[in-house]
């Protein structure tokens, strides 16, 4: 087990022990090295290849636990009943076939959430509860009818079964069913386990239970396992990763040897040392002390806004400064954020002094309606039995297939215990009570999708897609569209169509690229595999999750507010706190240069305005990294913030019972009247132009400067007099 503090360099050690096992006569194919982004196993292949050279490194079983064991479940498919061709559903997918059981089910969507319920399922997938297992569990029925949610079971069971006839596996399934292959077919088992003599994990703490008991049954035999992660970086509770997996590595294998990279070359001394004095408040962590020998660096600075919108135009304004003064390119900068909401403020602030910037976790490429559109025909086409896939194209570009007869189809499909496709392929066979014009319609689409199917080993993976868009009249139904929505979703599909070229056109010599190949390719992208910025000179933003194992020259980390950084979802027990302290810690460590703090008295949650008082995290970095200018404004040192964990109703707020987070206190305005010069402290100076309403209600049209007209409810406005008139 290697223990990696941040900036560390565990990257370079994975890759120059495979380098090393290639070159002390190891075969690169019994050698399994496993990560968590296509990204991350890019570079670690591409570092390998400079060292060992394309044709050693060739063979290696290198990626992302996902892409490697759909790789072995499409090899084992007959084992577990699956086509090798199964499709991979993507949490949009499986969310949509939620939904539509649900409505079958007559049940109540406000109730049963497609989001709760896939959330659940996905769960019971990751602690290897099967829906037989997750229904005869009395703990589990019992929680489900205290949240009068009792058929969740039930729904699991119908959507497992939809996914089984449609051929297709949830990202869920990709572990659910490689444990369901290890466990019942002592030949896969013995065969995998003489493959991968060697066994290397990256980022080991992030691993959930189903993928640490998969690495225990691989590794049974040899033994040869080596592991490399942070405790202090371990941030994906939320997703099922289990800090325990890491914490306890030296009682799964007793005999482990443990290494600790302690040294951080990403960052300042200063940031390196505040770093480790939050970190050191956690009481479940792994013995280390990381260091540097890089320079002090300048202290923490800390901003103290009144409001989120004037805390955006500060970290603006820093960032404009820094920029001249350093002469530093704007991608040199990163704000992170607890919640995507924060970036309303920042991105109205960076706009009004012409900053560009670039935000990460907004709608993906891939998840766009018309990429999905056709990647559903591509589907469509490598299995026919992908009934979400079907359903999303059989009516689009329109041929007069209406809803009415995809329902009639679907409910004779689950009559009969057929998939979609059974019967839509042979529909004049089938009293489904459709009208014969649409028995006609549904026959050409199927002919359509047979006419591509007998090109897929034929044509190469862009000639194919490219004949697709084409004669499925997509891409003349986009064009048409002139709208500046339309012309952008016609762009998106000829970047696909280059996207699927290069695809091809990369293919090893004397290897052709089919269709297929891209799709496995696509489906098993993860959240750091983002399509290139054509410009990459821009601020980036984006949440302190999706910037795990990233590192800018500098940080700002804004929103440092009670029940906000930390989550208020996240005080009411130690874990969730020391999981929220992780986070704040992975935050900072992503610094080189410089780390700015920001925090807002009051920002708008929920269409609400809500009084805050700064994180308890400002004031657990020891005083002497904070910069001595903004020290002032740090909150109370000796203010309580390790609270009773016996009472969990103390924990939601450090605040005093004056400050909740009610609406302002009423505000005396018998002396204000139109034509008034007053200051609020959202919006700034403002003259009254109107007012109106009952007295107790009185309601002033404000016309703010710079801001514009805004109308108010004097009584919770907070106005303050400047001038009268």
């Amino acid at each position: 087990m290697v223990i990696a503090g941040a900036g560390s360099g565990k990257t370079r050690v994975l890759t120059f022990r495979i380098a090393n096992l290639l070159e002390s006569g190891v075969e690169s194919y019994n050698i399994l090295a496993l990560t968590f982004t296509n990204k991350a196993a890019r570079e670690m292949k591409a570092r390998i290849t400079s060292i060992v050279g394309n044709e050693v490194a060739a063979n290696l079983w290198m990626g992302t636990f996902h892409s490697i064991f759909a790789r072995i479940l499409r090899m084992e498919a007959d084992k577990i009943g699956y086509p090798r061709n199964f499709t991979i559903y993507d949490t949009t997918d499986s969310k949509s076939m939620i939904k539509r059981i649900i409505k079958e089910m007559k049940l109540d969507d406000k109730v049963y959430k497609p989001g709760l319920v896939y959330n659940r399922i996905s769960a019971a997938k990751n602690n290897l509860l099967s829906p037989q297992a997750y229904q005869d569990n009395p703990t589990i029925s019992k929680e489900d009818s205290y949240a009068k949610k009792p058929l969740i079971g039930e729904i699991y069971e119908k959507y497992q079964n939809r996914c089984f006839r449609s051929g297709a596996m949830d990202f869920d399934d990709l572990l659910f069913q490689t444990n369901l292959l290890l466990r019942d077919s002592p030949e896969a088992l013995l065969k995998y386990q003489e493959k991968f003599k060697f066994i290397l994990v990256d980022e080991y703490q992030d691993t959930n239970f189903s993928q640490s008991i998969i690495l225990k049954r691989l590794a049974a035999r040899y033994e040869n396992i080596c592991v490399v992660g942070d405790d202090a970086q371990s941030i994906y509770a939320f997703r099922g990763a289990n800090i325990q997996n890491i914490l306890n590595f030296k009682r799964t294998y007793p005999d482990a040897v443990t290494y600790k990279l302690e040294q951080n070359y990403r960052s300042t001394q200063t940031i390196v040392n505040a770093a480790n004095s939050i970190i050191k408040k956690n009481k479940e962590q792994l013995d280390k002390k990381v260091w540097t020998s890089n320079d002090e660096g300048p202290k923490i600075k800390l901003l103290k806004a009144n409001s989120d919108n004037e805390e955006g135009r500060a970290v603006a304004g820093e960032i404009f400064q820094i920029s001249n003064e350093e002469k530093a390119s704007f991608q040199s900068f990163a704000i992170l954020y607890r919640t995507n909401a924060q970036s309303r403020a920042m991105e109205e602030a960076l706009r009004k002094i012409d900053i560009p910037y670039r935000i990460f976790g907004g709608t993906s490429f891939y998840q766009r309606k018309e990429i999905k559109d056709i990647l559903a025909y591509f589907r469509v086409i490598i299995n026919h039995n992908d009934e979400e896939a079907v359903k999303r194209i059989i009516n689009y570009p329109k041929r007069a297939i209406g809803q009415t007869t995809v329902d009639k189809v679907t409910v004779y499909a689950n009559d009969k215990q057929l998939s979609f496709w059974e019967v839509i392929s042979s529909i004049r066979t089938h009293h489904t009570g459709i009208s014969a014009s649409s028995a006609t319609k549904i026959s050409e689409f199927v002919d359509m999708i047979r006419s591509f199917e007998a090109q897929i080993e034929v044509l190469n993976a862009f000639d194919l897609a490219s004949a697709i868009a084409s004669s499925s009249r997509i891409l003349h139904e986009l064009y048409q569209d002139k709208s500046i929505e339309g012309v952008s979703r016609y762009e998106n599909i000829q970047e696909l169509l280059a996207g699927i070229k290069e695809f091809t056109e990369s293919a090893p010599e004397g290897e052709q690229r089919h269709l297929p190949d891209f799709m496995e390719d696509v489906a098993l992208l993860t959240d750091q595999d983002d399509e290139k910025d054509k410009d990459p000179n821009k601020v980036s933003l984006m949440t302190v999750h999706a910037a795990k194992g990233l590192e800018f020259p500098y940080v700002f980390i804004v929103g440092l507010e009670e029940n906000l950084f930390p989550s208020q979802l996240s005080t009411s027990s130690r874990s969730d706190l020391e999981e929220e302290r992780r986070l704040f810690y992975v935050a900072l460590t992503r610094a080189e240069k410089k780390a700015i703090l920001s925090y807002a008295l009051s920002r708008y949650r929920w269409g609400n305005l809500i009084y805050s008082d700064p994180s308890r995290f400002i004031s657990e970095i020891d005083e002497h990294f904070i910069e001595a200018s903004t020290l002032r404004k740090r909150p109370d040192q000796n203010k309580q913030t390790t609270p009773s964990f016996q009472k969990p109703r103390n924990l939601v707020s450090l605040k005093s019972p004056s400050r909740t987070n009610a609406p302002a206190a009423p505000t005396n305005n018998a002396n204000i009247k139109e034509g008034d010069l007053v200051s609020h402290h959202r919006f700034g100076k403002g003259t009254i132009v109107k007012l109106s309403g009952e007295p107790g209600n009185l309601k002033a049209n404000v016309n703010f400067d710079g801001v514009g007209e805004k109308q108010l409810l004097l009584k919770f406005a907070k106005l303050e007099l400047i001038q009268s008139s």
